[in-house]
């Protein structure tokens, strides 16, 4: 029987599972029993059970992991791989790995898994147009010119999803700052084995957050992707496939 993998997917605007994952799960679903949940907050997700009352990226980050011990128990599995693709999804697999380290084999994490500072200003929704969403979406590639097609694409569809009912107040309630929340996750007590990627030319994370991440991890380390931006399993489809296979069957 193959391991299972949850992938965990990022946190953009209009964003859902199976456009994050479509340039890699194929691939994947190769070597491992793939889920790739939409996460609270966002496509099939962004009302309903589990998300009323949620404030600030760690509320939202615990809710999340509660949410995938749901899923690992409702499909019968006892634990499971996780890849977390960066502040949504990587936050969220940060903090199944400290609630529920029994449960989860191996984890990568993307883009520094939202442990660097937050962004100045909450992203689209100031200018909430196709061009925003585009310019968005552009900054996510290392060479949007690569990527032409798909981004213009992309940039429809997840305007759509982004301007559904409830969609702009949840992303705004993930960015609010709360003071008295539950507690940031120690990485120092994280006993998972842990890959953390970073794109050579992300555009939205710097590499330093990784480096700080992977290095605080009792059991991490870093792999810097040469060429790749924050969607590094858009950039180098073939070489993330290989690099998450090696190290979860290792």
């Amino acid at each position: 029987m193959k391991p299972a993998l949850v992938l965990l997917h990022g946190g953009g605007p209009g964003v859902d599972a199976a456009s994050n994952w479509a340039a890699v799960r194929s691939g994947l679903a190769a070597e491992f029993r793939c889920l790739a949940p939409d996460l609270l907050g966002f496509g099939t997700r962004i009302t309903g059970a589990g998300t009323a009352g949620l404030r600030g990226p760690l509320a939202w980050a615990h809710a999340r992991a509660r949410q995938i011990l749901t899923v690992l128990d409702r499909h019968g599995l006892g634990r499971a791989h996780v890849v977390g693709n960066s502040a949504a999804g990587g936050a969220a697999a940060l903090a199944l790995l400290a609630m529920a380290p029994d449960r989860i084999g191996r984890a990568v994490l993307m883009g520094g898994a939202g442990t660097g500072p937050p962004p100045r200003a909450v992203p689209f929704y100031d200018e909430p147009t196709e061009e925003s969403m585009r310019a968005t979406l552009g900054r996510l590639v290392a060479d949007e010119s690569v990527h032409r097609e798909l981004l213009d694409d992309l940039a429809g569809v997840r305007l759509e999803r982004a301007l559904r009912p409830g969609a702009e107040e949840a992303f705004r309630s993930m960015f609010a700052h709360v003071v008295d929340g539950p507690p940031p996750v120690d990485p120092t007590e994280i006993v998972n084995p842990v890959l953390a990627l970073h794109g050579e030319r992300d555009r939205v994370s710097p590499i330093e957050v990784s480096e700080r991440l992977a290095e605080a991890l009792p059991h991490g380390r870093l792999k810097v992707v040469a060429g790749a931006g924050h969607w590094i399993h858009v950039d180098r489809p073939d070489e993330f496939r290989r690099l998450v296979g090696e190290f979860l069957n290792a």
